[in-house]
């Protein structure tokens, strides 16, 4: 049975609630001081990740030529090359380590890696959190940016306060936050707010306050 006390004690709860929401909000604002950069320096090389499909050939060898899966244990097997961790390296990684391998067997073998279908390990992908209208993890793939991450999110909810919207990053081994102003980006065309993304980049869209 409610009493008055209790609806009291509900309201102040939920007015607590709400405030320490709206300090927590403030405080990632607060942190993302700094916008986050249009340009990179360099692009990131792709790391290979369970469950992407890639294709191994080795020169004047097509017996051993084969497209493989990645398992979800990261591991591939190919013709001599059996149970090989191909997660968490890169293409030119993986191709020198079957080499090793395939040398005991062929004569100065040369081996090259590509990918064709990719999801990149989990801590190297794009996660878009809080008002998406469908927040997920989606794989990165080389010179994206936030607009192809909203694309693939399907935009904003209507309470999302674009210009509020943080990258997190990490840098050097720690967090970093970077202010992104999707807004303008999405309502008046400012394309020097369409900043590009990094592997492992969280995205947090928050809600407007009103």
């Amino acid at each position: 049975m409610f009493t008055l006390k209790n609806i009291r004690s509900a309201a102040t709860r939920a007015i607590f609630i709400s405030f320490a929401l709206v300090l927590a909000s403030c405080g990632a604002q607060n942190q993302a001081a700094s916008s986050a950069p249009t340009s990179l320096t360099e692009a990131p090389e792709y790391i290979i990740g369970p469950e992407d499909e890639l294709d191994v050939f080795v020169w004047q060898n097509p017996d051993l030529s084969v497209t493989v899966p990645v398992r979800p244990d990261g591991r591939i097997s190919t013709p001599l090359v059996d149970d090989m961790v191909a997660a968490s390296k890169t293409s030119q990684q993986l191709a020198r380590d079957m080499e090793k391998v395939l040398a005991k067997y062929v004569r100065d073998p040369l081996v090259t890696v590509s990918v064709r279908t990719f999801n990149g390990p989990y801590s190297q992908q794009v996660r878009i959190v809080g008002q998406a209208q469908q927040p997920m993890a989606i794989p990165y793939r080389n010179q994206m940016t936030v607009l192809d991450a909203l694309i693939a999110v399907g935009g904003m909810t209507e309470f999302a306060a674009g210009n509020r919207t943080v990258i997190v990053r990490k840098e050097d081994g720690k967090e970093v936050s970077y202010s992104v102003r999707l807004d303008d980006l999405l309502l008046d065309g400012d394309v020097s707010a369409n900043v590009p993304l990094l592997p492992g980049d969280i995205l947090i869209i928050p809600e407007s306050w009103f």
